[in-house]
């Protein structure tokens, strides 16, 4: 029985401190810009990130930039993706996380993107790769000199 109990704590003690897999290429959305909204009026923002690296020191982190654009106004960004929780449930898998993008201060039209995301997708055991990705990012962006601040909404197309 105590060797037993022994190799259950060693297995689950193991396992808590397991390497999170790097996923940064997941950010990076193929290339491709997240698309959304900005605003009560809903005026459309994009969101291209161009470089995603996995933190070294903590694995559930990730230094991410590129660039925002709104109505031709585009700023390049830097932040980080922060993982705070990761669901399987066999069919599906979701992560759940905070987002922090700061960009370039280039006047009264920048400022800071700070939400939370959601990312879920399907594993094909068969092919074995990542199927059916979803990523949405909720949250809000926040002028430097605190004068506006919008809800935003950005989606993987």
């Amino acid at each position: 029985m105590m060797k037993k109990l022994l190799f259950l704590l060693i297995f689950f003690s193991a396992f808590s401190f397991a390497q999170m897999p790097n996923i940064s290429t997941v950010w990076l959305n193929n290339s491709k810009p997240y698309e959304g909204t900005i605003g009560k009026e809903g005026e459309v923002l994009k969101l291209k990130i161009n470089t995603s690296d996995q933190d070294r020191k903590n694995d559930q982190e990730y230094f991410i930039s590129g660039y925002s654009l709104v109505d031709k106004v585009y700023a390049k960004f830097e932040g980080k993706i922060k993982i705070t929780k990761y669901k399987n449930s066999g069919k599906k898998s979701t992560v759940f996380g905070e987002y922090d993008l700061s960009e370039e201060n280039k006047g009264k039209h920048s400022g800071v993107f700070k939400g939370r995301f959601i990312y879920t997708f399907k594993w094909n055991k068969e092919k074995d790769q990542i199927e059916n990705q979803y990523i949405e990012l909720i949250g809000d962006w926040v002028s430097y000199d605190k004068t506006m601040t919008f809800k935003t909404r950005l989606k993987n197309r």
